[in-house]
């Protein structure tokens, strides 16, 4: 707060009750869920809170298409729509062979690796349309090189922001209640 005349101005702490909880063990986890995390999903974990940082939404392992599962889905402020690929290895990026249908259900599509991998392995482009890269750990992220935009039909955009809003709301009501799980279809 400014003031012109000089005048003193006090800060007032307000107390906040700190309750320390682990991100990997929450107080209502249900008992069916991993307390381990395989290497793709602590980078996936990293590239969701970096993502929140520029007003974006995530879903993991959405399902665009019969087929495919994206690590990290991410919908933006203005509606855009990111596909975040993560990759833990050498190995995992060479089994994969499905990163490229992806590309036709974003406007931007990005590498997510960790700091250690060799980023020389990852195609910059496929088809004429561009990759971005993000460096991530499971705490935060950094783009390194931004995806060229793409920009998505408006008809496959309305597809799409209805499948993450669907599938968002499933994992939410599948975390608050684990005995509804095996009745919610993906």
């Amino acid at each position: 707060m400014n003031c012109s005349h000089g005048d003193a101005v006090e800060k007032h702490e307000i107390p906040v009750a700190k309750k320390e909880i682990p991100m990997d063990h929450p107080a209502d986890m249900p008992a069916d869920m991993p307390a381990e995390k395989k290497p793709g999903q602590i980078l996936a974990r990293g590239i969701c809170r970096h993502m929140i940082t520029h007003g974006f939404v995530t879903v993991e392992e959405l399902v665009p298409a019969r087929g495919l599962r994206v690590d990290v889905m991410a919908l933006g402020p203005k509606g855009e729509i990111w596909v975040i690929e993560c990759k833990s290895s050498r190995e995992d990026f060479a089994s994969d062979k499905k990163w490229q249908g992806y590309l036709e259900w974003c406007d931007r599509y990005f590498w997510a690796v960790d700091a250690d991998f060799p980023t020389d392995l990852l195609p910059q482009d496929h088809d004429g349309r561009g990759t971005g890269l993000i460096i991530a750990d499971g705490y935060d992220a950094e783009i390194l090189r931004m995806a060229p935009e793409q920009k998505l039909a408006p008809a496959r955009r309305k597809v799409m922001v209805q499948k993450i809003a669907t599938h968002a709301a499933r994992r939410l009501h599948a975390y608050r209640d684990p005995g509804v799980a095996a009745l919610i279809s993906n």
